[in-house]
């Protein structure tokens, strides 16, 4: 006799997780599996049905869990997304690079943004995101790619900046959402869902389509404000030549942050540091401070005072600043990046008392009606730069004056023929009469 699976004791037991009750459904294939499922549901119902915590403790218990943000994104009164959700639409073969790096199927419902695999209707652990806790979205172009692509970047409510020493007992950041898509037409049959017909009449190419499908979901649940953000050339763009795209201007720039290579993106609403994690939003309200370090002939250091301050438990605001470093960047787009600074109205701090051991090429200086005019320092610097150069120059002039090849030749033979006189006895001296009477004629 085939056994069953006792589906009344798998919802009791599983009542709170809906995505376990189906993986059980789909894994039970064999009597003796059938048979283990029942026995972990008995074994889980009882513990349940024996709890003995009064309902009201049990009540805070749930709401304190639910005040806090998921690590999957989840946010207040909005349950985790689940298989049984309508999905409006689901693009297959999109590559996700963050949180986790592999191909997944995005399925967009009226409440949820996740991922999920192939061969399977449930959403990815950590890779869902709920529509209203989204606080940025980006549209940027991947850096150093011969074929043109784009990364989209979602951050959620108050995860864009990620502490270099979170405090103790702080719950973990959740990560923002990456994914690639190339600069084509979708391929056929990548496409499903309810909204697919309405989907193809605008899917020229991937960019109009998730352009098209984001702000569709974020209107519908009353975001309408936030907007996909692109980089602007007019507002940044490096003075490097992409290689690999010379018609395109790079609005990127490559630094470094520690040991990680990664790329500056310089946006309307503030600065961004991918593709490596953790990835940093940094917006013009939370910077606090900018500053130049370590400026040398080739490359310079960038850092960024960021508030980080934060609410605490009892509603208390906790103060705190933090300082990103990003370094090695090309002194060709010091003015570009300076620019941007300016345009901002972010205060530069190169000067301050803490800066002056490191500070080079930063001391600006203002006319009386406080417009910058010039660089003081750099003007010295500049100076002493050019009176060293000169001096080396006119060193090398010297040299070049002094210097005859003749000579220089028949002083290696001189040499030669010193050596043969050690061994024969002979031929050293009339090599000494000739450079004798080439000297007279000098």
């Amino acid at each position: 006799m085939v056994s069953k699976l006792d589906e009344k004791t798998l919802d009791e037991a599983f009542q709170s997780r809906p995505d376990l009750r189906q993986a059980i459904r789909l894994a039970a294939v064999g009597d003796n599996y059938i048979e283990l499922f029942n026995q972990i549901s008995i074994y889980v119902s009882s513990l349940n049905s024996a709890s003995s915590e009064p309902a009201s403790k049990k009540r805070r218990l749930d709401e304190g869990i639910a005040s806090r943000p998921a690590a999957n994104g989840t946010s207040n009164g909005i349950a985790p997304a689940t298989s049984s959700d309508k999905v409006l639409l689901e693009i297959k073969e999109i590559s996700v690079v963050v949180p986790q790096r592999k191909k997944y199927t995005l399925c967009f419902t009226s409440t949820h943004l996740y991922a999920r695999l192939p061969n399977s209707p449930e959403p990815v652990e950590g890779i869902s995101y709920v529509w209203k806790d989204i606080e940025y979205a980006f549209c940027l172009p991947v850096p150093e790619k011969t074929q043109k692509q784009y990364n989209y970047v979602f951050f959620l409510r108050s995860s864009n900046i990620t502490p270099s020493k979170p405090s103790s007992g702080s719950s973990p950041a959740v990560e923002p959402l990456v994914f690639t898509i190339a600069d084509s037409a979708p391929k056929a049959g990548t496409i499903g869902g309810s909204e697919a017909t309405a989907a193809l009449t605008v899917s020229d190419d991937y960019k109009s389509l998730f352009d098209w499908v984001i702000s569709t979901r974020l209107k519908a649940v009353g975001r309408s404000n936030l907007k996909i953000i692109q980089a602007d050339s007019k507002l940044f763009s490096s003075e490097q030549r992409q290689p690999h795209r010379p018609g395109e201007k790079a609005v990127f720039v490559k630094a470094f942050r520690g040991s990680k290579d990664g790329y500056l993106f310089f946006l309307p609403v503030g600065i961004l540091w991918a593709f490596k994690k953790p990835l940093q939003f940094l917006p013009h309200e939370r910077i606090q401070a900018v500053s130049y370090t370590n400026v040398l002939q080739r490359t310079f250091n960038l850092n960024i005072e960021v508030d980080m301050s934060s609410s605490t438990a009892d509603g208390t605001v906790e103060d705190s600043q933090e300082e990103f470093e990003f370094s090695m960047l090309d002194q060709v787009d010091f003015d570009g990046i300076d620019t941007f600074i300016k345009r901002h109205g972010l205060q530069d701090k190169s000067m301050a008392e803490q800066r002056k051991a490191k500070r080079l090429n930063v001391n600006v200086v203002k006319d009386e009606e406080g417009n910058v005019v010039g660089n003081a320092e750099a003007g010295e610097l500049e100076k002493a730069a050019a009176e060293a150069e000169q001096a080396a120059m006119d060193e090398e002039d010297e040299d070049e004056e002094d210097y005859d090849p003749g000579s220089e030749g028949e002083s290696e033979g001189s040499g030669t023929s010193s050596e043969e006189e050690d061994e024969d006895g002979e031929g050293g001296g009339e090599d000494d009469d000739d450079d004798d009477d080439e000297e007279d004629e000098l």
